[in-house]
């Protein structure tokens, strides 16, 4: 089987460039790209991008299926849906279920779901101590075996550096990626927005960005004593980046990503208490905001992600202070970057480098290309369609979501994995 696309705006991230070009499929992978037309190619299937974008497919970084345990919220099935109409080809799915994946036979249960049902490819990240509980780290070795590409305990910060130290250890000798959410726990904990004017007039409870800064320091610390491989899943403050820097300029094998929620919206968004706006951690000033979406734009940020987090109307719609943390993003992932495209802020090649290239590339796949002979995961969508968001239609069971109702652009026209399409917006 082979497939042309072609009168196709390409956008290679890994060369930088936006071009008008055509690409081949055949058995699965990229079998040739240029750019002009096609001429003498002959293919099976012939599709007109009609100079929509092309673009490789979307490797999503901490991903929440809430499957085994509440399935209520998110099945692997339901994600997997929203991944493809999202134009995420891959997700990267967090060990925060109920139980937590910190077993080879929950994991290998995992995999198995995620390849009867998921339309998208899905890698499973494990737990990096068992329970999350922060006290004794899992089996990495017999984890990794498993299919676990990366090890992190989420939101729940291992408190105790001596433990944290251990895990790093065992994990540089078998060259596992710990991934971590910096955060001073005690700093941050029962806190729902960022300290400041705004928060104290809203009367809520607050924590310093200052909380970020120190988490990520002492991790830092860590990973120079032990050399391990370190991602920081969540940069969301300025005062936060000297100290990735420094790292870097180390030596250090260290990378860190960043949410779309806190590349876009900012800690008035919250308003009257609306409890969609409520993510961990919580939204930052529009200072912050400016600083993490040029740090991406220089490469201090590697990688953005949906941090996709689906919670039940019964768990958001309670008083702010205690209604559940997160929000789905999936399928609003890639028209939100476009509103970062569309002011000016982030090239296309600069937003597919950090939401394909760079996860690629730290998770040592082949994919997030454009190249000949990478895997032919791709995503055609428009970059101009204008639309208004309903949540009643996205494909997640929850639908918990900030962008409700908001005017956006940008829509999937295609969704492609290894070849076959697993998402087409014109379909019956």
């Amino acid at each position: 089987m082979t497939t042309l696309l072609e009168n196709a705006r390409l956008i290679d991230p890994e060369a930088d460039s936006d071009a008008p070009g055509w690409l081949l499929i055949e058995g699965g992978v990229i079998a040739g790209i240029g750019t002009g037309s096609p001429e003498g190619i002959e293919a099976r299937t012939r599709i007109d991008c009609n100079g929509q974008a092309l673009a490789p497919g979307i490797i999503d970084i901490g991903v929440k299926t809430c499957e085994p345990g509440e399935r209520h919220k998110e099945s692997i099935r339901t994600a997997g849906l929203a991944a493809a109409a999202g134009g995420v080809t891959t997700m990267v799915t967090r060990p925060d279920t109920t139980p937590a994946l910190d077993t080879p036979e929950v994991l290998a249960f995992v995999r198995r779901r995620g390849a009867e049902v998921a339309r998208v490819r899905m890698l499973p990240m494990a737990a990096l101590t068992k329970g999350r509980a922060g006290a004794e780290m899992t089996e990495i070795g017999f984890l990794m075996d498993a299919g676990a590409v990366a090890f992190t305990d989420c939101d729940h910060v291992v408190r105790n550096p001596k433990v944290l130290a251990r895990a790093m250890t065992y994990a540089r000798s078998l060259g596992a990626l710990i991934i971590a959410h910096p955060q001073d726990p005690d700093l941050s904990a029962g806190a729902a927005v960022t300290s400041g004017k705004f928060a104290s007039l809203r009367g809520l409870p607050a924590v310093s960005p200052m909380a970020e800064r120190m988490g990520l320091e002492r991790d830092l610390a860590l990973v120079e004593m032990t050399r391990a491989r370190y991602h920081a899943d969540q940069i969301t403050a300025a005062a936060s980046l000297p100290a990735l820097a420094r790292a870097r300029q180390a030596g250090l094998d260290v990378t860190a990503g960043v949410s779309i929620h806190h590349l876009t919206l900012n800690e008035f968004d919250v308003g009257d208490y609306r409890t969609f706006f409520k993510v961990k951690p919580p939204l930052r000033p529009e200072d912050d905001r400016m600083a993490m979406v040029e740090a991406v734009r220089d490469g201090q940020i590697d990688i953005i992600s949906s941090m996709h987090t689906p919670q039940d109307e019964e768990s958001k719609r309670l008083p702010f202070e205690v209604a559940a943390s997160g929000a789905v993003a999936l399928e609003t992932l890639l028209p939100a970057a476009m509103r970062l495209y569309h002011a000016g802020q982030l090239t296309l090649p600069q937003l597919f480098r950090a939401m394909a290239l760079n996860p690629a590339r730290r998770l040592g796949l082949p994919s997030g290309r454009l190249a000949q002979g990478a895997p032919a995961d791709l995503v055609l969508f428009d970059p101009d369609a204008p639309f208004v968001l309903d949540r009643s239609r996205l494909r997640s069971k929850s639908k918990n979501t900030p962008f409700d109702g908001m005017r956006m652009e940008g829509r999937v026209s295609l969704t492609v994995v290894a070849g076959e399409t697993v998402y087409d917006r014109n379909a019956p």
